[in-house]
């Protein structure tokens, strides 16, 4: 079973780990592109804080977003924001998703987040720090895949496994760091395909943030994932 309250403060070291990285920056090299593409460093920061909001508002009860359209229009209206600015924001949004986490509530009741997808209420911390260190990734400052703590990359290589476990369009296949093994794609009697890499490596290609290049293939290609 998922503990919320674990998840929670994982997040708030991981917003801390961020904001302590993002904040020897300058308002110029905020303006610089983001690994994301088409995103400024400023456009991912933006993105993190809105994030937090919609999650508070998923946690009430509200929709998480107005709209696609008015959740993309809030990142781009807070991109060009400075520094000072774009801190504040993604600390104090992370304050009020906290504070909501730690409101008594039942944690076993279904949410909707965006485009229809449900969860547990319970999963949402843990949501929120996958939005936190992947984003923090993104950036570009030094944080790479290969800083993330083992059990977050453990837990979102099996969590994004499972988000591809049955789609048609992905081949069976078994997914290993060389210790720990994961299905994921369409059922079969047996994988068709086996990927093999290091932990970093292989959530990096599963999160689409690294083209799988350095992984091992056996029993054909590297299947193409479809987008998160």
């Amino acid at each position: 079973m998922t503990d919320h309250a674990h998840d929670l403060a994982r997040v708030r070291e991981a917003t801390e780990r961020l904001l302590s990285a993002a904040a020897v920056l300058d308002n110029a090299a905020l303006a610089e592109p983001s690994r994301l593409p088409g995103w400024t460093r400023g456009h991912v920061l933006a993105h993190l804080a809105r994030n937090a909001d919609a999650l508070v508002n998923v946690l009430d009860g509200r929709p998480m977003y107005v709209s696609a359209e008015a959740r993309d229009a809030d990142i781009e209206r807070d991109a060009p924001r400075p520094l000072e600015t774009q801190l504040t924001d993604v600390r104090d949004s992370a304050a009020r998703m906290d504070a909501a986490g730690a409101a008594p509530g039942d944690w076993n009741r279904v949410v909707e987040l965006r485009n229809g997808v449900t969860d547990v209420a319970a999963r949402l911390p843990f949501r929120r720090w996958a939005e936190v260190e992947l984003h923090h990734v993104d950036l570009g400052i030094g944080y790479e895949l290969e800083d993330l703590p083992a059990e977050f990359t453990e837990r979102e290589t099996g969590f994004l496994a499972q988000r591809f476990l049955g789609h048609a369009e992905v081949p069976a296949t078994l997914l290993s760091d060389g210790t720990r093994t994961w299905s994921t794609g369409r059922e079969a009697p047996e994988p068709e395909v086996t990927v093999t890499g290091t932990p970093a490596d292989l959530l990096g290609w599963l999160a689409g943030r690294r083209a799988g290049t350095a992984l091992e293939v056996k029993g054909g290609e590297l299947p193409a994932l479809p987008p998160l």
